[in-house]
């Protein structure tokens, strides 16, 4: 089975959500957990749960805990020894396949840089975030908030990532990209998406061109790519406007609706709801171009969002999902480096 690190003390509701996870993931799936901490306190929270005792559960030692106050770098050179550079060793040393992490999203992907490497030919990692669509197929949107101004050749590595991604966790057969704009037109945009329509068209994708805000929640594209300020603000609207809806039809339904029957039948539609725009379904969004895999959750995460950045974890593991964007990455290369030189 494959073994998966969870930093055990990066969330806000840390270590209880993580270990809760953790305890549904190896209880679910076919994985081993190693719940990374300060050790007392992880064990004193596992102890709650007598079944874990019977799981493919252990705990790592790690003294010291990277906080949402830290500074990305001061945190990666200052503590060495926190949750977040251990389970990243973990995954260097073999031991294990995979980290999942909701801590501090600078200092998790700059340690992942550090100690992990970057996959050959990638010139900055991107995180890649799963959008609920009206087919009911997530579109991934990238980048989402890991590099805050881009080039137009990082958005054709985008979307060489995403477009593996894609294929290999959403089975995708083959994805659509679409750049995200404000206009369809090619000449609509900032010299950013401009300068990227060549080099995406030019790479051997299905590249759709310009897509809009509204596009986001179409089902129309498989991939979505922009620069991680756009992504990131986009992310966070959307996550908003989801939770506005949610409460807004809860209270809908507890005023108006008086007939038991009807009540039972709109309480169900509302759960069917929640589920298709609930961020944990989703579990993490892995953090693609580092050579390990890497997977970042809200840092309000519940266990069923830990449970299934586990999930994702693995698939991306088993998928070598690495490797193959390593192996896209060096076919496309030389066709945009060629297209961005011209241009």
């Amino acid at each position: 089975m494959l073994t998966i690190a969870v930093d055990a003390m990066g969330g806000d509701h840390a270590p209880q959500s993580e270990v809760e996870g953790a305890i549904q993931a190896a209880a679910e799936l076919q994985v081993n957990v190693i719940l990374v901490g300060q050790e007392d306190v992880v064990r004193r929270e596992l102890a709650k749960y007598p079944e874990a005792a019977e799981l493919p559960i252990t705990v790592q030692h790690a003294a010291e805990v990277i906080t949402m106050e830290d500074a990305a770098a001061k945190a990666v050179r200052g503590k060495k020894d926190s949750s977040v550079h251990v389970a990243l060793r973990l995954v260097r040393d073999g031991i294990a396949q995979g980290v999942v992490s909701a801590g501090n999203t600078g200092a998790v992907m700059a340690t992942a840089k550090m100690i992990q490497g970057m996959v050959r030919g990638v010139k900055r990692p991107a995180l890649a975030s799963a959008f609920p669509t009206y087919t009911g197929k997530p579109v991934i949107v990238l980048d989402v908030g890991a590099n805050v101004d881009c080039t137009a050749d990082m958005l054709a590595q985008f979307a060489v990532m995403g477009e593996v991604y894609s294929r290999v966790i959403f089975h995708t057969r083959k994805p659509k990209v679409g750049l995200l704009s404000i206009g369809e037109e090619e000449h609509k945009g900032n010299e950013l998406t401009r300068a990227a329509t060549p080099l995406l068209k030019a790479l051997p994708l299905h590249f759709v061109g310009n897509v809009e805000g509204r596009d986001l929640f179409a089902g129309t594209v498989d991939v979505i790519v922009c620069d991680g300020f756009i992504g990131n603000v986009a992310l966070k609207v959307s996550e908003g406007l989801a939770d506005m809806i949610k409460k807004m039809l809860q209270e809908s339904l507890a005023a108006t609706v008086t007939r038991k029957l009807g009540y039972v039948l709109s309480r169900e539609a509302y759960v069917d709801f929640r589920k298709r725009v609930d961020y944990s379904e989703y579990g993490g969004a892995p953090l693609l171009g580092v050579k390990g895999v890497t997977i970042i959750c809200h840092g309000r995460s519940n266990a069923n969002a830990i449970k299934n950045a586990i999930r994702v974890a693995a698939e991306f593991a088993s998928g070598k999902t690495n490797e193959k964007i390593e192996e896209e990455l060096s076919r496309t290369a030389p066709v945009a480096v060629n297209i961005e030189a011209a241009s």
